[in-house]
């Protein structure tokens, strides 16, 4: 008897004990299955007596506190802030500054270096200046003080600010003459392997000043 056959008859004899596979067996739904019963222990909440002495003492700081009042601020208006500092607060000026500035005062011939937004021009008296730019806020006439300047001297002395020089030490006036214009320019665009062309006319304006006063003040009094 073979192996194979031997195997199948012992198994039709000994009763079947072992469960199918689980793919063969019936599908059961979760929402079939009996409800799990859970239990949540709760506990009361517990609330200490309060006293009738407490509450009538509670009672009666209520009734004595008064209700705040609301009162309408109105905004404060911001301070004005100053353009320039007076004199009285600017800072003393250098001993040896006040003893050598009458000895640069006495000098003939002071020049000055003036800077005008930025740009700085070295002027004396008489000069005329064509600033590169047409000043805003200005009239043929209009005096100027020019206050921003970066060195003043003679042929012997000079002084030098840090960047500037004190404008209390020297006083440098402008005469506005006037204003300029180039002639038209015209400017041609043009692109490399390209037939079109582009003009551009231009035409700047520039403002003119005369220097008219150039001199050292007296600081023994400051």
């Amino acid at each position: 008897m073979s192996r194979a056959l031997l195997r199948s008859v012992l198994e039709l004899r000994t009763p079947v004990t072992r469960l199918p596979p689980s793919f063969l067996l019936p599908f059961r739904p979760a929402a079939a299955a009996a409800p799990v019963a859970r239990f949540l222990h709760q506990t009361a909440q517990q609330v200490e007596p309060t006293s009738q002495s407490d509450a009538a003492a509670t009672a009666t700081l209520l009734k004595a506190s008064p209700p705040k009042a609301t009162t309408a601020t109105t905004p404060e208006a911001p301070a004005a802030v100053p353009t320039s500092t007076p004199f009285s607060q600017q800072p003393p000026i250098n001993q040896q500054v006040k003893e050598l500035l009458p000895v640069l005062a006495a000098q003939p011939g002071h020049y000055t270096t003036i800077h005008i937004h930025g740009k700085p021009y070295l002027v004396t008296e008489g000069d005329t200046v064509k600033l590169p730019f047409k000043m805003p806020g200005v009239a043929p006439g209009d005096v100027l003080r020019l206050n921003r300047a970066s060195v003043i001297g003679s042929r012997d002395l000079t002084l030098q600010g840090a960047p500037y020089v004190d404008e209390r030490l020297f006083e440098c006036r402008a005469i506005v003459m006037g204003t300029e214009s180039e002639p038209m320019r015209v400017m041609i665009k043009k692109k490399r392997r390209c037939r079109k062309k582009k003009h551009v006319f231009s035409k700047h304006k520039y403002t003119v000043l005369r220097i008219n006063q150039l001199k050292i003040n007296d600081v023994s009094s400051l």
